[in-house]
């Protein structure tokens, strides 16, 4: 079986834990029976852990039972940059080798729900994980007009240690303020007529991120004076997001080249659509 899962962006400002969009690069896995292991990569991670220790093979291993299988990924999305590779990976993989639920197993995996149930539903989504409901997705309205420019430097950033800044409690007036923005943001992407500048402000996470990218700030400013509607990290960083429209695109990245390179920041600026499939089984 060959399943094709796209790349993810969470937050989008205010939706900590809670909003992601589809993004238009994909992690391709396949999957077929064999009398003993093997695995091979291409694309981002390639060779890194072509053996049991690929996430992949361990997912797969997990819902199969056992090892004997083939496998092969090719992945677009990636590592270590706020894109949803660990979600879309381990989606992907359980979904080829037959899983029953796969959006539980990558859940699981990746410790929130957003990133995974963006990949497997595409498009825009809210997501959570309760004890009493369990795992729940649902696909938000988001309008065609929107575009993305996605500026991946090179740095990698753990979630695991962008987590680790994050206070225990935060001021009442910052978590209202942070409903407000996700209220107003959810309204925006539905209809970009409704869309505020104040929709992408958070006061939950990328305060306390500012520190791990000292660039950070700076660029969301630019990616807004050069016309993109809001700006934010992307998931945990180190990728960051300007929202923008087919008119301002071009020079929203243009703009964020041109910062790369005064600023010395290696990194690339990619042009992105939302992904409106989710998992595809090809």
């Amino acid at each position: 079986m060959l399943v094709r899962v796209p790349a993810s962006s969470a937050n989008l400002g205010p939706g900590f834990d809670t909003l992601a969009v589809a993004l238009n690069l994909y992690v391709e896995v396949s999957l077929e029976l064999s009398d003993s292991f093997a695995i091979s990569s291409e694309g981002f991670g390639a060779g890194l852990f072509d053996d049991e220790r690929h996430l992949g093979a361990v997912v797969a291993s997990d819902v199969l039972g056992h090892r004997n299988f083939t496998m092969h990924v090719n992945s677009a999305i990636p590592l270590s940059r706020g894109l949803g590779s660990s979600a879309a990976l381990a989606l992907a993989a359980a979904a080829a080798a037959g899983a029953v639920d796969p959006l539980a197993i990558a859940t699981e995996v990746d410790g929130h729900a957003e990133n995974a149930a963006a990949s497997l539903l595409g498009g825009l989504v809210v997501a959570s994980v309760d004890e009493i409901d369990g795992i729940t997705a649902r696909s938000l309205r988001l309008d065609p007009i929107w575009r993305f420019v996605v500026v991946v430097p090179d740095e990698e950033l753990s979630t695991a240690a962008a987590r680790r800044v994050l206070p225990s409690e935060v001021p009442f007036s910052d978590a209202v303020h942070n409903l407000n923005s996700m209220g107003l943001l959810i309204a925006g992407l539905a209809d970009h007529h409704d869309f505020v500048s104040s929709a992408m402000n958070d006061f939950l996470h990328q305060p306390y991120r500012r520190s791990l990218l000292p660039f950070a700030e700076a660029l969301l400013k630019r990616l807004r004076d050069a016309g993109a509607v809001g700006s934010c990290w992307s998931g945990a960083g180190s990728t960051m997001l300007g929202l923008v429209t087919e008119q301002t695109v071009a020079h929203v990245a243009a703009e964020a080249t041109e910062f790369l390179q005064t600023h010395s920041v290696p990194g690339t600026v990619l042009v992105l659509e939302a992904d409106r499939k989710g998992l595809v089984v090809l």
